[in-house]
């Protein structure tokens, strides 16, 4: 199945049940990163509005992948020691990578072996 790329802002604020508009350019910001560093790291995909026959489409693992991404992003920038705070609890690390994200993109080691 193939899905509308790139992802939009209102898919991201969907994902994050975000109803304001206060974070939008932040939002739109990550979303913008997020969709550059998938073009980038899956160039095997066509991105373009009409895709030759045949050629790999973004699918909807691919644009979950890019709008959790996004989330992620945007929640690290308060995080650059990668550390959160949970109050009475203390603080713990945030991992560099998440492994879902990884899996949806097919990117890390999760990516399909390159032969030739």
């Amino acid at each position: 199945m193939t899905v509308a790329w790139p992802p939009q802002l209102a898919d991201l604020k969907e994902d994050m049940n975000v109803p304001d508009d206060r974070d939008d350019d932040l939002l739109q910001a990550n979303l913008d990163a997020a969709v550059a560093f998938v073009e980038r790291v899956r160039s095997d995909v066509d991105y373009g509005q009409f895709p030759m026959p045949g050629a790999k489409v973004p699918t909807a693992d691919l644009m979950l992948g890019t709008i959790r991404l996004a989330v992620r992003w945007f929640t690290r920038r308060r995080s650059p020691e990668a550390l959160v705070d949970m109050a009475e609890l203390g603080s713990a690390r945030v991992p560099s990578f998440d492994a879902d994200i990884d899996r949806l993109l097919r990117i890390g080691r999760h990516a399909r072996a390159i032969v030739g």
